[in-house]
């Protein structure tokens, strides 16, 4: 099981909406707002990286508030 960190950068005053749109990726286990570099931190486990990172590309990514992600994988124990 793999476990990515996906920091969120989203354009001015769109954090709200970004915020409520991200909620609606059933595979974000948990979404937190931040303040500073990134407006937003979601966790998403996913079976393989491949997938991780399809969900960043296809599902994330594309939301229209989106400016910029990070994504620090990890692994569960």
């Amino acid at each position: 099981m793999i476990v990515g960190f996906i920091f969120i950068k989203t354009h001015p005053k769109m954090e709200v909406r970004t915020y409520r749109d991200l909620m609606k990726v059933k595979e974000i286990t948990e979404l937190t707002p931040l303040f500073g570099d990134y407006d937003l931190i979601a966790k998403i486990e996913a079976r393989d990286f491949y997938i991780l990172s399809r969900i960043v590309l296809k599902r994330i990514r594309t939301l229209p508030g989106v400016l910029d992600t990070m994504t620090i994988p990890g692994t569960k124990i």
